[in-house]
């Protein structure tokens, strides 16, 4: 760690975690810069053994974030609707009163707790978050998770046995992938932990293979892509059945090795023989004489792999399509081995026992009854659990890293919510279009003045890599670390106090640890006691250290009782069969009936640039000329409407409407609009930090809380109907309170 008034000559080694592709970069520090932007400068590291010099623009943000003037820096209180800064006693025996009261009063669901995506990305918070939501003691429970990547894990919970079990494709040996729904090229890798993932797939066309994208845009991707095709939002999962019918039609089921280690594979071919790709390609929008071609060609690889990712799993049949997906990579040979789907093999782990039981559906939401999974509810029914009344109410709201109102579905309507909660805390960094509504905000220090290790990326990778970033500046004015903050409050709200492990532990206690224990750890195995990996040895390294490709793991990292992946579990026969017997015959009919011109299906987009909602304020990177928020058309759709590019136009859901400028790209599937999420910094009380940041609308005013997955409870963002009203010129960017629409509750 380097004083923050000495200027080091010293490189500082470290990852970048603003997303998950753990790119390594090399910073220098100079305290004594003018310039804020000058004092922490920010280099690629050409000698990490898995980014290998390469990096995104995000990393550029570590400097200024630490450096932003909008950060809060102490605890602040609402006073009379202003802000003041107030002690970390004062703020914590605020919390500690108003939380046992509505406890005592109404009971502990009547406090829910909301937790961002951010948290996945800070080690402290990682490992003290469920010690903190344990010592509130509600069921309201909800997380980014559930927009995100919940199908993944309940299809890795029912067909390996752990939600975290989660196989990721072998990239840098794969000489045949199709890529379904994932734009990795903007997203670094998502569920596919893979820095310089742009060069990663280059490599596949370098050494004579190919990859493909079936995607309702033309995203970046698939300008780099071999092949490109448009399929339409929401119906992958009947792709994913024909493509699993051609290769049982055509005799290409192989599963090798594997035969000994599946249960329920027979059950599988009466299930999808239904569903010809003649029968689904006026649904899909692809010709079935593609789908063959993408069969044999696949079939005719022995290292190829299938893999999908957010647009499979914000849909109505997410959990259906991560499960089909699953089915195709292991009926075909192509999993568990080199080139194929795989499971990384980290050096701390995770999934370590058995979770099949007792971990889903234990309770339900009280409205929708939506079922828990791992101890959370479906962030969808989170506002009707704020605003139904009724015994057990949420009457406190806890928000950690996220801001819900721009990145929850119907997020309008939770933003009208909150002013009537009884109190309301958030730990977080900025005041934000959610955190305005808190009555304490509880900062954290920067990102560069926390120690680092990818507890969470690790589990995904393509490549087994171990790396400890340590802390390049303490935190100023003696600030706890957010790991300090959750222990304080879990001993002030747990009303069985701290327990043995949150008295003992700190985050690189846990590191040291897990790495001792682990595959490659010095108590792992007597011949590893001098060589094995320890925290010591890790830190020393500087660069991180590359503990090899994925292996094959089959069957010892099952967690399922049998030790066998279960192929054909009920709730995927089932929900199969629901969607057999009365969906695709409605799609059926549908595909030969024209649509109205005004009518389009939404899907949503990302720029390599922003993450989420949480880095528009930093002017590196939203002053960038491609990070706009627009919603794209198809040129075709334009002309039927006299839409021309750059023109206002109202997007009307069922739930809201926004005004938006459209961007007129034939990159866009007729028929489709593309919006980003993570815009919308237009509410009064937010601090937007300059003049150059782009507020834009928030997509989620729009977005319906009412549509996801029957499965799994994810939201369904893509596919969902909208209609596009063509406005006079010159309206200005504005959103229409939710409240004006029907149908809100």
């Amino acid at each position: 760690m380097i004083d923050q008034n000495s200027k080091s000559d010293e490189p500082h080694y470290r990852v970048c975690n603003y997303c998950e592709a753990m790119c390594g970069v090399m910073i220098t520090y100079n305290p004594n810069a003018i310039n804020h932007d000058k004092k922490i400068i920010v280099r690629p590291d050409a000698n990490d053994p898995f980014s290998k010099g390469s990096m995104c623009p995000k990393a550029l943000a570590l400097g200024p974030l630490h450096y932003d003037p909008s950060r809060l820096r102490k605890p602040v209180k609402k006073v009379r609707g202003e802000w003041v800064n107030i002690t970390w006693d004062e703020a914590y025996s605020t919390i500690e009163e108003n939380i046992k009261s509505i406890r005592a009063k109404y009971g502990s669901n009547a406090i829910a707790s909301y937790l961002g995506n951010p948290i996945v990305h800070n080690l402290g918070m990682l490992i003290f978050i469920k010690s903190f939501t344990n010592a509130i003691g509600s069921r309201n429970v909800f997380s980014a998770t559930s927009m995100d990547q919940l199908p993944h894990q309940y299809a890795a919970h029912f067909m390996f046995g752990h939600e975290l079990r989660i196989p990721v494709p072998d990239i840098d040996r794969t000489d045949y992938m199709i890529i379904m729904g994932a734009n990795p090229v903007a997203s670094n890798g998502s569920i596919m932990t893979s820095a310089g993932v742009k060069e990663r797939l280059g490599a596949i066309k370098n050494r004579g293979g190919k990859f493909i994208v079936l995607d309702p845009r033309k995203t970046e991707t698939a300008e780099i892509a071999c092949e490109h095709h448009f399929i339409n939002p929401g119906t992958d999962v009947f792709f994913l059945l024909a493509f699993l019918r051609v290769l049982f039609r055509d005799g290409h089921v192989k599963l090798g090795r594997l035969h000994n280690h599946v249960t329920g594979f027979d059950q599988l071919e009466p299930l999808v023989r239904e569903f010809s790709p003649k029968k689904v390609a006026p649904v899909i929008g692809i010709d079935a004489s593609i789908i063959e071609r993408l069969v044999t060609e696949y079939m005719g690889h022995q290292r190829a792999v299938l893999y999908g990712r957010m647009g499979l799993s914000t849909q109505p049949h997410g959990g259906l399509c991560h499960w089909l997906l699953n089915c195709i990579n292991i009926a075909s040979g192509h999993f568990d081995g080199p080139g194929g789907l795989m499971f990384p093999s980290p050096a701390i782990e995770l999934a370590r026992k058995s979770s099949q039981k007792n971990v889903i559906g234990r309770w339900t939401s009280r409205v929708r009854h939506m079922a828990e999974f791992y101890g959370e509810l479906p962030v969808s029914v989170m506002t009707d659990e704020l605003v139904t009344k009724g015994n057990e109410q949420v009457r406190a709201f806890i928000t950690v890293c996220g801001n819900p109102v721009l990145s929850t579905p119907g997020g309008k309507r939770l933003d009208e919510a909150l002013p009537d909660i009884e109190f309301m805390f958030s730990i977080d960094n900025y005041i934000n279009e959610t955190t305005r509504h808190a009555d304490i905000i509880l900062p954290t220090p920067s990102g560069v003045e926390n120690d680092h290790y990818d507890l969470a990326f690790n589990i995904i990778s393509v490549s087994n890599n171990a790396k400890f970033s340590e802390a390049l500046l303490p935190p100023e004015d003696g600030r706890p670390f957010d790991w300090q903050v959750l222990k304080e409050l879990t001993r002030r709200l747990s009303q069985n106090g701290l327990g043995l492990f949150d008295r003992i532990t700190t985050p690189r206690r846990i590191i040291n640890w897990g790495l001792m224990l682990g595959p490659y750890g010095m108590l792992s195995h007597p011949k590893r006691w001098f060589s094995g990996l320890t925290l010591k040895r890790l830190i020393a390294s500087k660069h991180g250290i590359n503990l090899g490709p994925l292996i094959s793991r089959i069957p010892g990292c099952l967690f399922t009782p049998d030790k066998k992946i279960h192929i054909a579990a009920d709730v995927f026969v089932n929900r199969l069969k629901e969607i057999k017997r009365d969906e695709f015959r409605t799609l059926l009919l549908d595909a030969q009936l024209p649509t109205a011109d005004e009518d389009f299906v939404l899907i949503g987009r990302r720029n390599v640039s922003t993450k989420n909602s949480w880095m528009h304020q930093v002017r590196k990177l939203s002053r960038a000329k491609k990070v706009r928020c627009t919603a794209m058309m198809n040129p075709g759709d334009a002309d039927k409407l006299s839409i021309f590019d750059g023109e206002e136009v109202k997007v009307i859901s069922r739930v809201g409407e926004i005004i938006i400028p459209v961007e007129v790209s034939d990159t866009m599937m007729p028929g489709v609009l593309s919006i980003p999420h993570g815009f919308g910094h237009t509410r009064a009380g937010t601090r937007v930090p300059h003049a150059e940041a782009k507020p834009g609308v928030s997509v989620n005013d729009i977005t319906d809380p009412q549509r996801v997955d029957v499965l799994t409870g994810n939201a369904a963002f893509s596919g969902q109907p909208v209609k596009i009203k063509k406005l006079t010129s010159g309206t200005r960017h504005r959103v229409i309170p939710a409240s004006n629409f029907d149908g809100r509750d």
